[in-house]
């Protein structure tokens, strides 16, 4: 299921304008974007937490070549799952 598709979905189940709830969506994931610029992380009750997470430089080795690297540090966006969410998925 893309954006567009769990939008329509979620205005036929509400019987909200596809507009409204578009709005909405695109309001929680700028939201969701913004905390995680902020190094905060957002928790949603029985869905899950985003929240980054700090690599620090390390070696490594290109798999294709066997070349030595360097792999940068950087930020990285996860995501863990809550419990209710791995218990409907299972």
């Amino acid at each position: 299921m893309n954006k567009s598709q769990l939008i329509t979905l979620v205005a036929e189940k509400t019987a909200m304008k596809k507009k409204d709830v578009e709005l909405v969506v695109d309001t929680m994931i700028n939201t969701i974007y913004e905390t995680l610029r902020a190094r905060d992380k957002v928790t949603i009750s029985g869905f899950g937490t985003f929240e980054t997470k700090h690599r620090q430089e390390r070696n490594g080795v290109n798999p294709k070549t066997g070349e030595k690297i360097v792999v940068t540090e950087a930020i990285l966006p996860i995501f863990k799952a809550g419990k209710t969410f791995k218990e409907i998925v299972k």
